[in-house]
């Protein structure tokens, strides 16, 4: 049964189809015409009991066919329009036939069960879906700007630009995507990321909007607007979930077709030929109208989709956006995962690693500190690295003058009366300790070197830094596959091959052009692997494309990235793939058992309706009971146990 949505007219949010939101049971109207049919049924059925007259209780039943079959029944029509045999008009058509050979009740208590199982099957949809589009009302309407005099205006969120400066206050929600100017707080992302503990901000880190500030006051610095923010491209993804259905169901529709074409003509042959026989006619119309009920393939169609949408849902709320039904279930077909490097693997931020002296007149802290006092004007990346170590190791960066920066050779300042530099060290004059750098550079750092009036007194290792959980992520990844991840990159093959060392990847290809990605990624296919490619930049694309399946970090994820990926890793944790993996391949399982429930019950019905005499209320009651067994069987995937059995990073 057809789903209420709505169009999202959120100000500065690009419009987008939704469920509409409910609040209660009875907010859906296919509960509220259930129900209205369960009640007409009772008191007719009361009514019956008590001998009252004919008419009363007819007009009872009556009233039950037509609050629970009027949606169906016109549903079925506008299908036959388009030359499309409906399986609800089978029903209504079997409860007609019901009562037009006296069997009122029988066919009302059809139309209860039929409409029943058509309720539950919309509140499981809305349910799936509502745990999904909960994503979207993250968002706040209003957010407090601060102008350059310092002076405070509240505006619409949809107004804020990017550069501009908001305060969040404790206990506010953020307004924007953003990055963090000053203050510090801790920040609920629970509904963003799915952490269960607040995450610590301060300073140069990135929030996002939706998320609930704690006990500190921040102030933002907008990065994204409210069209592009995180919400807003949940919200796009989520629209293109709920328009797709998955490749097992389009199949079941395709032979849905046939399948009721063929039950229609057998049905009229379980009519007729006993009528010929010498039957009476309401024995053989009632036997034919118990076959047409029985061998409906309703049970077999809801078998698919409530697991996949289920996992989706699961997945969404654990910071996996699976776009599609089709992805959920070609997800768990996987046999092989990619991973890019840079931003994926790792962070795509550069961090100091490692300091060697060169002159024995300084210390590691005091090169430290000379070489960030140098670097504090810089907006090199690797200068914001050598100013973040100094700052985490408590260092007091002295004033510098005379700052002079040159691309491609390093930046020289003046600090505390000595000319202070920090440069490649091809490009630093004098005589240093060469092969220190150059062992810096085999382990796939980036080696600087800090001179003091010309002379070298250390080397600075630079290295992105490697995620945390990337080992798990490669270790889950590789169980759950069967096969060791392999490594895609465009670095250089050494820095390649040092953090494949470090994280247990041994098939490692660097160096690649994005056309380089596609071809490694056609051979793997080639010979048989389902691959899936994880990636986050621009470059990465192609291969995601050209995949099994492409899967995008969505923190750090390029716009192109995130639209050709079929997956967007939200909480940007790796490990949440290799168990979006496996809850898929549970999901698939879960499918395979409803169709295997579906089609037992409907053997066993028609078997019991051909051979023998088989009760039209018996019929109608295990007919729409496995529709309900195999609709809650998959609502199962919903539940939280279900993601936690799926995690590999546990150790499940």
């Amino acid at each position: 049964m057809a789903v209420p949505t709505t169009t999202s007219q959120r100000p500065g949010v690009a419009a987008v189809t939704v469920p509409t939101r409910r609040t209660g049971l009875f907010a859906l109207g296919e509960m509220r015409w259930a129900a209205l049919s369960l009640a007409m049924f009772l008191a007719g059925l009361t009514v019956q009991l008590a001998e009252a007259p004919r008419v009363v209780w007819w007009a009872l039943y009556l009233g039950c066919y037509l609050a629970g079959g009027w949606e169906p029944g016109l549903a079925g029509l506008k299908a036959l329009v388009g030359k499309t045999l409906d399986v609800d008009l089978l029903m209504v058509v079997a409860a007609i036939g019901a009562a037009a050979i006296g069997q009122i009740t029988d066919g009302a208590l059809l139309i209860v069960i039929f409409a029943t199982s058509g309720a539950l099957e919309a509140l499981a949809t809305a349910r799936t879906e509502d745990s999904v589009r909960g994503l979207l009302d993250l968002a706040p309407e209003m957010g407090t700007r601060v102008s350059e005099d310092g002076s405070e205006e509240t505006v619409a969120a949809a107004a804020l630009r990017i550069g501009d400066v908001v305060v969040v206050r404790p206990g506010e929600r953020i307004a924007a995507d953003a990055t963090v100017l000053s203050g510090a707080s801790e920040v609920d992302q629970a509904t963003i990321t799915g952490e269960p503990l607040p995450v610590d901000k301060a300073a140069g880190e990135e929030v996002f909007a939706g998320t609930l500030n704690g006990t500190g006051a921040l102030h933002i610095r907008v990065d994204r607007l409210a069209e592009d923010s995180v919400v807003a491209r949940i919200a796009s993804l989520v629209e293109q979930a709920s328009r797709t259905k998955a490749r097992t169901q389009l199949f079941i529709e395709k032979v849905e077709q046939r399948y009721s074409v063929g039950m229609v003509a057998v049905t009229v042959a379980v009519f007729v030929i006993p009528l010929l026989g010498g039957d009476r006619l309401q024995e053989a119309l009632l036997r034919a109208m118990t076959f047409m009920i029985v061998a409906s393939p309703c049970a077999v169609v809801l078998a698919t989709m409530p697991p996949l949408l289920a996992a989706i849902a699961n997945a969404g709320r654990h910071g996996v956006l699976i776009k599609s039904a089709v992805v959920m279930e070609e997800l768990g077909s996987t046999t092989q995962i990619a991973f890019d490097k840079t931003g994926t693997l790792t962070r795509g931020t550069p961090a100091l690693v490692e300091i060697r002296v060169l002159d024995p007149n300084y210390t590691e802290e005091q090169t430290l500190r000379l070489a960030a006092a140098a670097e504090h004007a810089s907006e090199h990346p690797l200068a914001a690295a050598i100013v973040d170590a100094a700052r985490g190791h408590g260092l007091q960066m002295p004033a510098a003058t005379d700052f002079v920066a040159t691309p491609g050779r390093g930046v020289t300042a003046r600090v505390s009366d000595h000319v202070i530099g920090v440069s490649s060290p091809n490009s630093v004059a004098g005589a240093f300790d060469q092969q220190v750098a150059d062992t810096l550079q085999a382990k796939g750092y980036t080696a600087v070197i800090v001179t003091c009036d010309a002379n070298p007194i250390g080397a600075l290792a630079i290295s992105d830094q490697v995620r945390s959980e990337a080992a798990a992520a490669v270790e889950a990844s590789s169980r759950v596959t069967g096969t060791p991840p392999m490594l895609l990159t465009g670095d250089n093959q050494t820095a390649a091959n040092q953090l494949a060392a470090r994280i247990g990847i041994r098939e490692v290809h660097g160096e690649l052009l994005p056309d380089d990605k596609v071809r490694i990624v056609r051979e793997a296919q080639a010979v048989g692997r389902k691959l899936a490619v994880v990636g986050d930049g621009i470059n990465d694309a192609p291969a995601l494309a050209a995949a099994n399946c492409g899967i995008a970090m969505g923190g750090a994820g390029s716009d192109l990235t995130l639209q050709t990926a079929d997956a967007v890793v939200i909480r940007d944790d790796l490990t949440t793939i290799p168990t979006a993996i496996n809850l898929s391949r549970r999901a698939r399982r879960v499918v395979a058992a409803n169709l295997v429930i579906a089609a037992a019950f409907i053997g066993v019905l028609v078997v019991w309706d051909l051979l023998g005499t088989l009760p039209l209320p018996l019929g109608v009651a295990g007919h729409e009971g496995s529709t309900v067994i195999v609709g809650l069987n998959g609502l199962r995937l919903l539940r939280r146990s279900a993601w936690r059995k799926a995690d590999f990073s546990r150790g499940n």
